[in-house]
C-alpha cells in the first residue's frame, strides 16, 4: 500500500483522491480535537449521572422507568447507520466512473436510520414523562435528562449536516470540499455511536442491574 492510500485508514479518500488529502489532513485532525471537547462534556454528564443515581427524592428510579427492548432496537438502528455511512465512504474510493449515485444512496439510507433513531428516542422520552419521569422530579432524573437528550440533539444536528452534504453532492458532485465534509461528519457519526454505547452501558444496563 502506498502512503497516499493509507493516510486516513477507516475513512480512506483513496488513491484517486490525492488532491483532497492535503486539505483533509488539517481539517480532519482539527475536527478530532473539537470532538475531544465533546467527549469531556459527555464524560462529565456520565459521571454526574452516576453520582446522582440514588438521589430519587421518593420518585421513580431506573427499574420503574427503563425498558431494554426499545433501547436494544435503537442501538441496532444507530449502529446500522454507521455501517451504511461506512459504505458511503467506501463508495468514494471504488467505481470512480459512477460513484455519485451509490454515495447518495448510502447517505440517504444513513439519514433515514439516523432520523428513525431520533424519533424512537423522542418516543421513549415522551413515555418517560408519562411515567412521572420529569427532569425536575429528582436529581437522578435531572442528570438523566441532561445526558440522554443531549445525545439525541447531537444525532439530530448530524442528520441536518448530512442533509446539507447530500444537497451539496447533488448540486456540485464529489468535489474536494464535499469529500472532506464527509470525512468530518464520519468522525462525528461514529463518535456518537461510541457515546451511545457508553450511555446504554452506564444508564440503562447499569440502572437495571
Amino acid at each position: 500500500m502506498n502512503t497516499e492510500t493509507g493516510r486516513h485508514p477507516g475513512l480512506n479518500l483513496g488513491s484517486g483522491h490525492a488532491e483532497a488529502h492535503g486539505e483533509a489532513e488539517a481539517l480532519v485532525f482539527g475536527f478530532w480535537v473539537f470532538m475531544m471537547s465533546d467527549l469531556v462534556t459527555f464524560g462529565l454528564l456520565l459521571a454526574t449521572y452516576v453520582t446522582m443515581l440514588d438521589n430519587l427524592a421518593g420518585g421513580p428510579g431506573p427499574k420503574d422507568l427503563f425498558e431494554l427492548k426499545p433501547v436494544f432496537i435503537e442501538t441496532l438502528v444507530l449502529l446500522t447507520s454507521s455501517l451504511t455511512y461506512g459504505m458511503a465512504i467506501l463508495s468514494l474510493k471504488h467505481d470512480p466512473g459512477r460513484r455519485v449515485r451509490p454515495v447518495l444512496a448510502w447517505l440517504g439510507l444513513t439519514l433515514m436510520l439516523g432520523l428513525a433513531f431520533v424519533a424512537m428516542e423522542a418516543k421513549d422520552l415522551h413515555a418517560l414523562l408519562a411515567k412521572g419521569g420529569a427532569p425536575q422530579r429528582s436529581g437522578f432524573l435531572s442528570a438523566f435528562w441532561a445526558l440522554v437528550p443531549l445525545h439525541a440533539l447531537h444525532v439530530t444536528a448530524a442528520a441536518l449536516w448530512l442533509m446539507a452534504i447530500v444537497a451539496q453532492v447533488w448540486r456540485f458532485g464529489l468535489d474536494t470540499p464535499v469529500k472532506t465534509a464527509l470525512l468530518r461528519l464520519g468522525v462525528l457519526w461514529h463518535f456518537l455511536d461510541v457515546v451511545w454505547i457508553a450511555i446504554i452501558s452506564v444508564v440503562f444496563l447499569g440502572g437495571l442491574a
